[in-house]
């Protein structure tokens, strides 16, 4: 038997929310970089209002990995301008992920992102399963980008502000090719590592800068995987 296919994120996390809560403000919040050796991690928080949501975005908002880099930025400027989103922004800077670890960093960056939304959010869709301590009630949501509309929003928002982000560090640091890879551990990146050294926005806490920090074999960095420093 052949299994359907997922209809994408919809408002059923949000609409749970309203029907307990009418008077609710929900907030969609997600993060992007805790996986890159260089580089700050930012959260996205955005408010959709649902009877204002436009088509545009109901069907082609989705988790932020599945897009490409032109569809989330198409995305993005329909968040923008559409009316119907409220948009907050955070990060930690590498400092912070070094000093509190990445996990800790993240948190402060959804934070951040949720307090410049300049509302007092009810309650926050988190994507993943662990709840960061935000001053509102959080409901985690596991794969929470490919199910709930607002947090494939703040999926959109985080991944494309920290692109954006890298591409301009890339233009100022030449050669390590964070306008492509974006700060994670390709290649090209901790080659140029072994080659040109550690930069003030290499997260040294990373077991691969460290490695280059002390002269290693840059083919052994490569086989490391980022994730594992989360």
């Amino acid at each position: 038997m052949q299994r359907r296919a997922s209809k994408g994120p919809t408002f059923k996390f949000e609409r749970a929310v309203l029907k307990r809560l009418p008077d609710a403000i929900v907030a969609g919040v997600d993060e992007a970089g805790r996986g890159p050796l260089a580089g700050p991690v930012v959260a996205g928080a955005v408010i959709l209002d649902i009877k204002k949501t436009p088509k545009s975005l109901r069907q082609g908002l989705d988790d932020s990995k599945k897009l490409t880099a032109e569809r989330r930025e198409e995305l993005y400027a329909i968040l923008v301008s559409c009316g119907a989103a409220v948009i907050g922004v955070g990060q930690a800077d590498v400092h912070e992920i070094d000093s509190f670890n990445i996990l800790n960093a993240t948190y402060r960056a959804m934070a951040r992102a949720v307090n410049s939304l300049g509302h007092l959010v009810t309650v926050a869709l988190v994507d993943g399963n662990r709840a960061p301590p935000l001053t509102c009630t959080v409901e985690t949501v596991i794969q929470g980008d490919g199910k709930s509309l607002s947090i494939a929003a703040a999926s959109i928002v985080a991944k494309v502000t920290r692109d954006r982000l890298m591409t301009a560090l890339a233009a100022q640091h030449p050669g390590y090719g964070w306008d492509a890879n974006m700060g994670y551990g390709t290649r090209v990146h901790c080659e140029a590592m072994a080659r040109m050294g550690v930069t003030e926005h290499h997260r040294r806490s990373f077991a691969p800068v460290r490695a280059v920090l002390a002269g290693d074999d840059p083919n052994q960095i490569e086989m490391f995987d980022p994730q594992a420093a989360e």
